[in-house]
């Protein structure tokens, strides 16, 4: 309890103002590119403003709170398309999904080369797996990125392939925007994938540093680059996730620091600056847009 008093007090002291100031500003910076991004991706079905592409996606991420692994943030974001383009633009929309996942796993696996051969490499076990197995989990997640990425630039001869299955052609209409997005446009959605991905990681480092966790910068980033690839893959409830953060942070950044409690204290503010704040603001968007169509 002392400890835990004492962390906060070191937290919210005057020398970490800027910190926490620069901590949230990087938040509605990481948004406004998340809506930047979800604007350029409907564009082929409607176009909509900056402030609305950033209503349905903080629209998305409260409703994704309770959902596994973001499956609200389709429904929430479709609220704010015209009657006729919602389910086209969900096609769209999983897009930057598969763009986000692949930025996740790429850095997942750079931090991964990284902590193998710079900073795990005179441990023998990994809490009970050998490196052998950290090797084999590695050389998995390399494969599976390679297929998505292939994936992802082939959408759409996929999609043009789809429409040919009898099932499929009746809703040919829903995945045929897809079809606009070729090798040029596919990639500028990548890009735009990275900056939010970048801030995220920027924010987790502030964080360490606001709760007093003392690492060398370049394990931090490649640890942190790590748990977020750990928590790409687990499947997840981000409303109850917090707990899980905080062991896969505890799991990952406890190797290289003894600071448990600024470990776990990191985990949950991420997860309230994150997710649980513009949630907030995300919930109180919902609602405007339930009153303005009841009236």
């Amino acid at each position: 309890m002392e400890q835990s008093k004492d962390l906060l007090e070191y937290a919210f002291s005057s020398k970490n103002t800027w910190a926490i100031i620069f901590l949230f500003a990087l938040m509605i910076m990481n948004w406004g590119i998340e809506a930047k991004k979800w604007q350029i991706l409907v564009r082929p079905v409607e176009k909509v403003n900056l402030f609305r592409a950033f209503r349905a996606v903080l629209s998305g991420l409260s409703l994704s709170l309770f959902l596994p692994n973001g499956i609200g943030e389709y429904a929430g974001r479709i609220v704010y398309m015209k009657e006729g383009n919602r389910l086209r633009s969900v096609a769209l929309t999983i897009v930057g999904s598969i763009s986000q996942v692949l930025v996740t796993f790429f850095a997942g696996i750079a931090g991964l080369i990284y902590l193998r051969h710079f900073t795990w490499k005179h441990s023998t076990q990994f809490e009970g797996l050998s490196l052998f197995w950290m090797d084999g989990i590695m050389y998995i997640v390399i494969l599976g990125t390679i297929i998505l990425l292939l994936i992802y630039y082939k959408l759409s001869w996929l999609t043009s392939l789809m429409e040919k299955v009898p099932f499929i052609y009746k809703y040919k209409y829903l995945i045929e925007s897809i079809e606009h997005f070729h090798q040029k446009e596919l990639t500028k959605i990548l890009i735009l994938s990275v900056t939010p991905y970048c801030v995220f990681v920027i924010q987790y480092l502030l964080l360490l540093h606001i709760f007093n966790v003392q690492v060398f910068w370049l394990d931090a980033v490649f640890t942190t680059c790590v748990l977020f690839l750990v928590l790409a893959i687990l499947p997840t409830i981000p409303f109850a996730d917090v707990g899980l953060r905080s062991e896969a942070g505890l799991q990952l950044f406890g190797i290289i620091s003894v600071n448990t409690l600024g470990i776990v204290a990191t985990a949950t503010g991420i997860w309230l600056v994150n997710l649980i704040i513009p949630s907030i603001f995300g919930s109180l968007f919902m609602l405007g847009v339930r009153i303005f169509r009841n009236k």
